[in-house]
């Protein structure tokens, strides 16, 4: 950390880790609609509530941001699992055969 803040690098820590949040988010709304429908949406919703508790508790900034980004990508989240479920209605992604919901 002390070595992010000498050389002016948090931002762009930052910028790297909401950049990987982002790619890792992507592909887990797309596995969480095939395997468990748009009822996915609860575990989001409840771990965008866990990462925003930690992140209030952290003081240190880049921490605390990760966090938060983690909480905000988990809910906006909850609006992608089920906008998945509309295009795999339009027939853009695959839809799962064993599932029955």
């Amino acid at each position: 950390m002390e070595f992010l803040l000498q050389h002016n690098l948090t931002g762009l820590a930052i910028g790297l880790a909401t950049f990987l949040i982002i790619g890792l988010f992507h592909p887990l709304v797309i596995k969480a609609e095939y395997y468990i429908g748009v009822k996915s949406w609860w575990i989001f919703f409840f771990a965008g509530l866990g990462f925003f508790v930690l992140s209030i508790q952290f003081d240190n900034v880049l921490i605390s941001t990760i966090f938060g980004v983690l909480a905000f990508s988990s809910f906006w989240s909850i609006l992608e699992v089920f906008a998945q479920k509309k295009r795999v209605d339009k027939g853009w992604f695959p839809r799962n055969p064993k599932k029955k919901w």
